[in-house]
């Protein structure tokens, strides 16, 4: 598997839709680490999930309702929060909104 370029221009990432009103791109990856940005429409969710990378999340815009492991707050721009493995976590969007999530190690099945 190869990494990413060690400098990715706004341009050069791929957006794709994985749930109604999410889209997300992957900003750049090396083996042990990824960054993904994703942007949400007021009211979309990031359906409940779990995965074994530690995931950390910075709201870059807008504010939404993290839940993590049965706990929910909610974050305005400049929060941010972190998942340990294999907890399961998922967001609402309260407006429009992106986050900037960070991956260890990286997401493999993203690349596909």
């Amino acid at each position: 598997m190869s990494s990413s370029d060690l400098f990715v221009s706004a341009e050069g990432a791929e957006w794709v839709n994985p749930e109604p009103g999410v889209t997300r791109r992957i900003m750049t990856y090396l083996p042990e680490m990824m960054m993904v940005e994703v942007a949400f429409e007021s009211g979309a969710v990031g359906a409940a999930h779990s995965h074994p990378h530690i995931q950390a999340s910075y709201v870059a815009e807008g504010s939404f309702e993290v839940t993590i492991d049965g706990r929910t707050e909610v974050l305005r721009q400049g929060g941010s929060f972190i998942v340990p493995p294999n907890l399961v976590h998922g967001v609402k969007a309260l407006e429009k909104g992106r986050l900037i999530d960070t991956f260890t190690p990286h997401r493999a099945e993203f690349l596909k």
